[in-house]
């Protein structure tokens, strides 16, 4: 900007405009012939001036001597500026781009404030979290008193390291000392002649001291692979509280516990509740003996308030492993909303037995008085197991339909050794095989046509037989034959779910690590999941329509008769049972007992229906 002469008859005065002088980065006082200070709009506001767009000239905007912000004094009026454009427009270019990277610069580093910031507020979260709890702890650890006397180890040696107590004379009852348990030395402590607690076995017991609820039910010896024993409970699914295992060793008049840490590991399916089953693991070194019994404690509680006969101690005795049976166990969910389908049960005992199924274990939740009735019949048989099951969490809201997760994997493990292949069903399902009677010859039968040396499990893939179609039309008059949902109800849904939705399995027990309600979770390494195809065997489900209302009718079906092969023996035993079981459990009517639903008589023809 230069100073320049209108060609009116103004004079034209010095005026003085602060500069940043480019090398001393200060303010310098230059002629009036040069261009003032004036780089954007704030230093127009400054100096009181006015650009003119049109004339590319500078004014002042008041005539009055008015003394500026910066100390300098503007005294001419009239006094004119004209721009050099060139000179202007790469002035204020050069400003907006300063003025960007000052803003982008600036913008930058709240982005980063902000960050560190958050970053440290979660630091000190989780590291206030962590002293609050370990304070917590220490303050419960010391206004309890404990009989318990491994007390005055852990707190010496530090909670991690295992404990053994053994008899005063300091001899080891169990061998040779692992060396292990302790690093440098070997307290010997009196045996825990002062507890009293029973053992129990398939009993839900609680674990006393912990933050949230935390239950344990059964306990078994695992030993495959790394040696342990496996506790069936219940705890919270995310953030389990840390347990130990106290390990009860009897012999003679001296009863002997041994503490190591123990790993809870929570069960997949959880359908993401606040509760899960779960497993706690007890290791056991190779030297060691396998105990009598287990408690589970929490840090909290050096009193166990549980204890836990261990099952299938006798096979680490044993030179070689025990062989497998062809017995196949049943194992079924909880029995729950007292429980009162007295045809239905009878009918799924009896038919099973037809299979080759040779025993099922139950789980009573709650039951009704001829259900508890019927199932007493059948155990002075010996032919069904039924275990208490009183868990105290709320069913579907805490925990998945009564913690039937725990069920069925205390079922596999308690089979393990009795049965050489188990079936995972509910009472409305039925495993049938289509060119074999049992499923015995089935599993032989497969074994021909396929390697099922590392078979685990044989998934059946799920088929409805809805319940709101109506009943077979080649039933005769009989009573019980006209009764039973298997003979009933002959028309299935056309199309078969896949496996591993809505499929159910036989599996070999000592090949299953973790057992799931449609497949099998985790297999012992080596071993896997065989696929029955559709033409060899499926599974009967007997069921109203799964979403609701009776639509399901709507879908595409096929008549499937196969479950006639065994009408004849099955109502036979039902009808000698039924009558048996009417004159003990007072038992009503078979017309009165079976499972009715309303029945849709107008079905759409679906496509291409067979008979099969």
């Amino acid at each position: 900007m230069v100073n320049i002469e209108e060609e009116s008859s103004h004079e034209y005065k010095p005026m003085y405009f602060p500069l940043l002088d480019e090398e001393t980065q200060e303010d310098s006082v230059v002629e009036p012939t040069t261009s003032p200070g004036v780089e954007n709009e704030d230093d127009l506001e400054l100096y009181n001036l006015v650009f003119d767009e049109a004339t590319g000239c500078l004014y002042e905007k008041e005539t009055t001597d008015e003394e500026t912000s910066s100390g300098h004094t503007v005294n001419t009026p009239g006094t004119l500026y004209r721009f050099e454009e060139p000179k202007l427009q790469d002035d204020m270019g050069r400003v907006s781009g300063r003025v960007l990277r000052e803003r982008a610069n600036m913008s930058f580093c709240i982005v980063i404030i902000f960050f560190a910031v958050f970053f440290i507020i979660v630091l000190t979260e989780i590291f206030l979290i962590d002293q609050n709890s370990r304070n917590r702890n220490r303050r419960q650890h010391a206004r309890q008193r404990s009989n318990y006397e491994d007390t005055v180890i852990i707190s010496r040696h530090g909670e991690d390291y295992l404990v053994y107590q053994g008899p005063e004379d300091g001899k080891n009852q169990f061998g040779r000392i692992p060396q292990y348990i302790l690093p440098n030395q070997l307290a010997v402590y009196k045996p825990n002649t002062n507890i009293t607690i029973p053992a129990n076995d398939g009993l839900w017991q609680s674990v006393a001291g912990t933050r949230f609820k935390f239950f344990v039910f059964s306990a078994y010896y695992d030993g495959r692979g790394a040696r342990m024993v496996r506790v069936m409970g219940a705890t919270k699914t995310r953030g389990p509280d840390r347990v130990w295992c106290v390990l009860w060793y009897q012999s003679f008049n001296y009863t002997t516990t041994l503490t190591v840490p123990a790993k809870v590991k929570v069960i997949r399916e959880n359908w993401n509740l606040k509760y899960s089953a779960c497993f706690i693991l007890c290791p056991l070194a190779s030297n060691m003996s396998v105990p009598h019994s287990v408690s589970v404690m929490s840090r909290a509680v050096l009193s166990p308030s549980n204890r836990l006969l261990i099952n299938h101690a006798f096979e680490a005795a044993k030179a070689q492993p025990t062989p497998q049976s062809s017995k196949i166990g049943v194992c079924v969910k909880p029995l729950h909303f007292n429980y009162n389908q007295t045809l239905q049960l009878i009918e799924f005992i009896e038919l099973n037995s037809l299979l080759g199924m040779d025993h099922i274990t139950f789980y009573n939740d709650s039951i009704s008085s001829t259900t508890d009735c019927i199932l007493k019949h059948y155990m002075s048989a010996g032919r069904v197991t039924v275990l208490p099951w009183k868990l105290d969490m709320v069913s579907q809201r805490e925990i998945r339909t009564e913690g039937l997760f725990a069920a069925l994997n205390d079922c596999l493990y308690r089979s393990m050794y009795d049965f050489g292949y188990v079936a995972l069903i509910d009472l409305d399902e039925i495993v049938m095989p289509r060119h074999n009677d049992t499923i015995q010859q089935f599993i032989e039968w497969m074994g021909t046509r396929l390697n099922t040396k590392s078979t685990g499990s044989y998934s059946f893939q799920n088929a409805f037989f809805y319940l709101q179609w109506p009943d077979d039309l080649l039933l005769s008059d009989d009573v019980f034959e006209s009764s039973l949902t298997s003979m009933r109800k002959t028309r299935r849904r056309a199309k078969l779910h896949p496996h591993k939705q809505r499929s159910k399995y036989i599996c070999r027990p000592e090949f299953v690590i973790e057992a799931g309600n449609h497949f099998v979770w985790e297999f012992v390494p080596g071993h896997g999941t065989l696929n029955v195809p559709a033409d060899a065997g499926i599974l009967n489900h007997y069921r109203v329509c799964e979403f609701g209302g009776d639509d399901c009718v709507k879908s595409a079906s096929v008549i499937d008769r196969t479950a006639f092969r065994y009408k004849d023996r099955l109502v036979a035993r039902v009808k000698k049972k039924w009558k048996e079981l009417q004159r003990t459990c007072a038992i009503g009517n078979v017309e009165q007992a079976q499972v009715k639903k309303r029945i849709i008589q107008k079905i759409p023809a679906p496509p291409k229906s067979k008979v099969r």
